[in-house]
């Protein structure tokens, strides 16, 4: 037993090695002006980290990993960063889900509070119940990261469609996958996001439904893992709570 107990120890530490955790754009191009004005971007002293989204007049979503850069602020209400058109707002709380340790165990979803609205930014909405997404079904992710392996962070928002891959398949491919996730992106393809912006949407038919969490490490051309999302639906309870009651936890 105790045999089996350390084969299975490195079997899980050798498959959370295979993880970096990032949503950068890669083969997407620039979003138009004016669209997906819910994006934002989560930032520390030293500038961007992760990326998020409004769902609320004070909540952005984005990923519980992102805590550990340490973010300050949000920037809201443009898609060029170093455009001094937006909103810089201090962050108030964050509320990291209470089971969340790392990516590759799930629970990979942070609130973040308090972001006043003005016309150039809106939210955008979450599913309103529990939702299954079709094998193929095509949807979008953004973000302000790289756009290869090997490179930097861009200014402009990035945007580029991916296609959801069947759970099944994503489980084989991913061993030990959590459950409460969305795989789109990456597999097959080489479109989807890399290292540098986790917390951005997945977006399907208008409504935010996952939220990115991992990838292969440190590899962006995708030769065959798929992109891993928290599943958004599976967190309404958590979030509507946090949301309605204005109660936080440090």
């Amino acid at each position: 037993m105790l045999g089996l107990q350390k084969f299975l120890l490195l079997h899980v530490l050798a498959w959370l090695g295979q993880i970096a955790h990032g949503s950068d754009i890669i083969h997407g191009e620039k979003a138009p002006e004016n669209s997906m004005q819910y994006m934002a971007s989560v930032q520390n002293n030293r500038g961007h980290v992760c990326g998020g989204f409004l769902i609320t007049e004070d909540f952005v979503v984005s990923a519980a990993h992102c805590d550990k850069d340490n973010p300050t602020h949000v920037v809201l209400g443009n898609h060029n960063l170093k455009n001094g058109n937006h909103q810089k707002i201090k962050i108030e709380k964050k509320n990291i889900h209470k089971n969340y340790k790392i990516p590759g165990l799930g629970d990979d979803i942070m609130l973040i509070k308090k972001v006043p609205l003005n016309d150039r930014v809106q939210t955008i909405q979450l599913p309103p119940a529990e939702i299954h997404l079709k094998e193929n079904q095509v949807c979008q992710v953004a973000g302000w990261g790289k756009t290869k392996t090997v490179g930097k962070l861009v200014d402009e928002l990035m945007v580029v469609d991916v296609s959801v891959i069947d759970k099944q398949v994503c489980k084989e491919l991913w061993r030990g996958l959590p459950d409460n996730v969305i795989c789109a992106g990456g597999y097959k393809t080489t479109k989807g996001f890399c290292q540098g912006d986790s917390g951005g949407p997945l977006v399907c038919d208008g409504l935010a439904v996952g939220v990115v969490s991992f990838n292969y490490y440190n590899n962006c051309s995708y030769p065959d893992k798929p992109n891993v999302y928290t599943d958004i639906s599976k967190y309404l309870q958590w979030i509507n709570g946090i949301v309605k009651s204005r109660k936080y936890e440090e």
